[in-house]
């Protein structure tokens, strides 16, 4: 075979490869690229979502970067991440390390700690805005935590949870830790199965006892998993909207934003969808910022 033969004979190849994947090329263009690309545009615009667009450069930006309502709000989704780092991904490595032992009733514990991550965050939302509910009906309260803390004989602490600028913060960021450290639990439990149980054995016999075994085996061998697990923390933490939404039913308000709520308040109640795409524009460079941050850490993690 010449080389014209051979050259068109790799080409037919490759030709057919990418008749496979542009099915999925095109969707990705359609839904993704376009979008994006659309979302750029229109932030350089003054557009209320219907009629012509107005050019006014660079103002959205300008307006943001004085915006203290939105800078506020990346501190709030920034507080609510540093929780789910330090209380909802260590609570799944520790429920992950008593799962991947031979314990009783663990295939129990596995589906039960997988339950919340599975339900709906609407659906989680609601409820918990039903336990944190601080009105009053009958003389009892609605609210299920309230109501046992009044009959626990704790009736100082019966407080608006969500309402409290001072507890409002906190409390979202304990109900979207219980909803997410389920999936810290299973990808980190995965990562603890593949550990070859060898290395235990040999830790063993050499005389290590059970924490020189978990800071020289376990964790730089599950260091790779944790970064992962931190990563998607990080970005989902960042970016919730819906269980925010439905806790605080009563109107987004201040002290509960962040910056996704910031970006469909500018959509629903002000009709700016300019600005709305230039908060967006803002809000994604952070997060490539923050996942570029963290992969050099992670890097630097896997030298050492």
């Amino acid at each position: 075979m010449d080389q014209k033969a051979k050259s068109a004979a790799i080409f037919k190849d490759n030709f057919q490869n990418f008749l496979f994947v542009l099915p999925a090329f095109a969707i990705f263009c359609t839904f993704y690229i376009y979008p994006f690309l659309n979302m750029i545009y229109i932030s350089f615009q003054d557009w209320i979502g219907i009629g012509p667009m107005h050019f006014i450069g660079l103002q959205n930006y300008k307006e943001l970067m004085g915006d203290k309502l939105w800078w506020d709000s990346i501190w709030h989704a920034g507080y609510i991440t540093l929780f789910a780092l330090c209380f909802q991904n260590p609570l799944a490595f520790a429920l992950a390390l008593a799962c991947d032992r031979e314990i009783r009733l663990k295939r129990f514990y596995r589906v039960v700690f997988f339950i919340a991550p599975v339900l709906s965050e609407v659906v989680v939302g609601l409820i918990w805005n039903w336990i944190l509910n601080p009105e009053m009906q009958n003389g009892q309260h609605i609210g299920l935590l309230n109501h046992f803390l009044y009959a626990s004989g704790f009736p100082q602490l019966v407080h608006d949870w969500l309402g409290d600028p001072k507890t409002a913060l906190t409390t979202i960021a304990i109900v979207n830790s219980w909803k997410g450290f389920g999936w810290g639990f299973i990808i980190l439990l995965a990562g603890l199965q593949t550990i070859d149980k060898q290395l235990y054995e040999a830790a063993k016999i050499d005389g290590a006892g059970a924490w020189k075994t978990f800071t020289n085996v376990t964790i730089p061998m599950m260091l790779p998993v944790i970064l992962v697990v931190m990563v998607l923390t990080i970005l989902g933490c960042m970016q919730v909207f819906v269980l925010i939404l439905t806790l605080v039913n009563e109107g987004l308000v201040n002290h509960t934003d962040v910056p996704v709520t910031r970006i469909f308040s500018a959509m629903q109640n002000t009709n700016r969808f300019g600005y709305a795409c230039s908060e967006a524009v803002i809000f994604g460079l952070i997060l490539v910022c923050v996942s570029f941050i963290t992969k050099k850490f992670s890097d630097k993690a896997k030298q050492v």
